[in-house]
């Protein structure tokens, strides 16, 4: 087995770049430097599992599927968490720039690396163009009067200004941020559980309840359809909790904190999308919320606690430069491990002295800067298109991330190396499981008509990623002629 410059792999686990670099020494130009600890890594994992998706993108999901939608979390939650086992394995075995493009570079092809490593930046420029957008629509929750794209605008400047200081920053930044997240999600629920049981702020007696759930056309109010293709949407809320992966190029010990974030994932999507959400479909039935506002918000400003709804708008508005602020960290170490491999501009591999991927962080802004363009165009239609979009990258990422640890487990068993410290979980079936149900998601896409049209963008996306890879090893090849 050869990697993709042609060297024989070595066979083991100690395929780890400088590992013995600290957080505290100078970065060498062009490197990145392992500045996130374990608290950074923990509260980020925790902090990924709450942003857009859940305050913003659940409204649809509940409009189209109704309680059944907490089932559809669980299966989609659980498919996630393959496919941040299948990433843990490949990151706790080679912890590198640029991921799970390095990875699927190796144990797939240069090409589906390349395609893996454009698609998940295009991924977070998507997911951060939604996110940017929740971000104006929940101010307008106090400013209706001021237009959306000037709140868009000072967003993107104030995230853009934090990333380009040092990864530590970025680290601090999102464990706060995660943990402002954290402490008003099990605030709103232990709130929830008080108001379902005593009443507090309802108009008549039971209309807070376990009723809501069966009580409006019960737990499938829409058929075996709506729960499918509810999947749409869901999946676009675990879109970008692959990050933990992204930050094993800068992790001081990768081989422990990644394994904790990643296990945790479980009892993440339990707490904060299915008990969440299941208090906010007994406060307020289901039927009752309608898909354009977070579901957060309006289930506590309809039950008379306006202080509490003000205080959720803050936690909101958290959530979502907490979550830019990963698109850009995540955009911008891809784009960084991409060029190192020949395969973005050679300027994406400069570093700051802080050992920060300043151009790529640059580039990520400056198209960002579209979004307040697309804002001030089409600020009603902008949101759900968008998350169809990011559904799209993200699942199709899945995809690759998923086949590279399948060729991975399968040359570690043909080549009878050392077996790995963070295996998958009941291998190989589950993991082919997930391979099935993602494929059955991106099929979904292109079934629903409301997201039919991101199926076009992205096959349209995936065509000028192999016209341009084509073009570019033709180009090499003419500059490099066989003598």
């Amino acid at each position: 087995m050869n990697t993709t410059d042609g060297q024989p792999a070595k066979a083991h686990t100690s395929e780890v770049p400088d590992p013995a670099r600290k957080s505290g020494d100078p970065a060498p130009a062009g490197s990145l430097r392992r500045g996130l600890t374990a608290r950074h890594i923990r509260f980020m994992a925790l902090g990924s599992a709450i942003g857009t998706g859940l305050f913003m993108g659940s409204a649809g999901a509940i409009k189209t599927a109704g309680p059944s939608v907490l089932l559809a979390y669980i299966i989609g939650g659980a498919a996630v968490f393959m496919v941040m086992r299948a990433l843990g394995e490949l990151a706790v075995r080679n912890p590198v720039s640029g991921s799970f493009s390095a990875y699927a570079s190796r144990y797939i092809s240069p090409f589906a690396g390349f395609l893996v490593g454009w698609t998940y930046t295009f991924e977070m420029f998507v997911v951060a163009l939604a996110d940017v957008t929740a971000f104006g629509i929940y101010m307008g929750f106090w400013f209706p009067d001021v237009a959306r794209w000037i709140w868009v605008l000072a967003a993107v400047l104030f995230i853009a200004a934090l990333n380009l200081i040092s990864v530590k920053v970025f680290g601090e930044l999102e464990f706060w941020f995660s943990l402002i997240k954290i402490t008003a999600i099990v605030l709103m629920i232990v709130g929830g559980i008080a108001v379902i049981i005593f009443g507090f702020g309802t108009q008549s007696e039971g209309a807070a309840g376990l009723s809501n759930l069966l009580g409006h056309g019960g737990f499938m109010p829409n058929g075996l359809w709506g729960f499918v293709a509810s999947f749409t949407i869901v999946m676009f809320a675990f879109g970008g909790i692959e990050v933990i992966g992204i930050t094993a190029g800068e992790a001081k010990d990768p081989g422990r904190v990644i394994p904790q974030a990643i296990n945790s994932v479980p009892v993440r999507i339990l707490l904060f999308y299915v008990l969440t959400l299941g208090v906010i479909m007994c406060l307020q039935p289901w039927n009752s919320l309608d898909g354009n506002t977070s579901p957060f918000v309006a289930v506590f400003d309809s039950l008379g606690i306006p202080a509490a709804a003000h205080v959720l708008n803050f936690v909101i508005i958290t959530a979502a430069l907490s979550a830019i602020n990963a698109d850009i960290f995540g955009a911008g170490r891809m784009l960084h491990g991409l060029a190192e491999k020949g395969q973005a501009p050679k300027s994406f591999t400069r570093t700051s002295r802080g050992g920060v991927p300043y151009m790529p962080v640059v580039a990520m802004v400056a198209a960002l800067l579209v979004g307040v363009v697309i804002n001030a165009l089409f600020p009603d239609q902008v949101f759900f298109l968008i998350a169809a979009l990011a559904t799209f990258a993200t699942v199709l990422v899945w995809l690759v991330i998923l086949i590279a640890h399948v060729r991975m487990k399968r040359e570690v068993a043909r080549g009878g190396l050392e077996p790995s410290a963070f295996p998958v979980p009941w291998w190989p079936a589950a993991s082919y499981v997930t391979i099935a149900f993602v494929i059955a998601v991106l099929a979904l896409i292109a079934i629903v008509p409301d997201t039919r049209p991101a199926i076009y963008v992205g096959a349209g996306w995936v065509l000028l990623l192999a016209a341009w890879y084509w073009l570019s090893q033709r180009r090499r090849a003419g500059s490099n002629p066989v003598n």
